[in-house]
């Protein structure tokens, strides 16, 4: 796994989702790095590097992100996580890790059909994103294009920055461990809670027009981890740091910073 550092402050650790790189954080970054020093990490396999044998798997990338964490000495660091990568923090909750983590429409929390549209909707989607090769980029920077292939992602696809969408969508098609990945996590068992005692505080945060992980789910995330924070995004879909960056940018530093976070109780 590989890592890049920017900004200044107390350490936050920002993990990517399936197919993204750390790109995918750019339009939160300028205003996270103003007040944390950010650590953006590349899951293997991910991003043009490379792919460890258990890649492919959940367990896999999860005991990648342990041993960066233990190997960078960041054993009480924040951590926040998108998609795929949320789930990945939140497991790390449940193992006991001591820095409060951001979980921001993690996966693991389907059932029945749930389980079946997400494999089935990625699986056609990495298909028509790799089917489109050399077009995919100038498709992607047109609203139209936007629209089409983020209609599952995002609330307001055609607003988003063309260049970034474009890279993103790229990078997923260009992801060697992504089909065994929705794979894997599609026929594994689902996310378990709760935090375990010690583990830091906990913040969930869930797009009201996610298509992916949709918000049925978020109720199933709250019962197994009782004592976290939950937030909505009203206007987002499976990425708030696209839809609602400003809004998820001040999410994450309450939620991180010790403070009094704007997020409302678990019911």
């Amino acid at each position: 796994m590989i890592s890049t550092r920017t900004g200044s402050g107390p350490p936050l650790l920002l993990v990517h989702g399936l197919g993204n790189t750390p790109r995918a954080w750019d339009t939160i970054l300028p205003g996270l790095a103003r007040r944390r020093e950010v650590i953006l990490v590349t899951l293997p396999g991910h991003g043009g590097t490379p792919a460890e044998p258990d890649s492919g798997t959940f367990a896999g990338v999860m005991r990648s992100l342990v041993d960066f964490v233990a190997g960078e000495g960041l054993a009480d660091v924040d951590m926040v996580g998108s998609s795929m990568g949320a789930r990945m923090v939140l497991e790390m909750a449940r193992r006991g890790h001591s820095g409060a983590t951001v979980a921001l429409d993690p996966g693991g929390f389907w059932r029945g059909w749930e389980t079946t549209m997400f494999r089935t909707s990625l699986t056609a989607s990495l298909r028509l994103l790799r089917g489109l090769g050399r077009a995919l980029k100038p498709v992607a920077r047109t609203s139209a294009g936007r629209s089409l292939l983020l209609a599952q992602l995002s609330a307001h696809p055609w607003r988003l920055d063309g260049d970034l969408v474009a890279h993103e969508l790229a990078a997923i098609a260009a992801t060697p461990t992504a089909k065994s990945l929705v794979d894997d996590l599609a026929s594994g068992p689902p996310q378990l809670g709760p935090s375990a005692p010690g583990s830091g505080k906990v913040t969930i945060g869930w797009g009201r027009h996610d298509r992916l992980c949709v918000a049925a789910q978020a109720d199933r995330a709250k019962a197994a981890f009782p004592g976290a924070a939950f937030h909505w995004f009203d206007h987002s879909g499976h990425y708030p740091m696209w839809d609602c960056p400003e809004e998820t940018t001040r999410l994450i530093l309450s939620a991180t910073s010790g403070g009094q976070s704007s997020v409302t109780p678990p019911h």
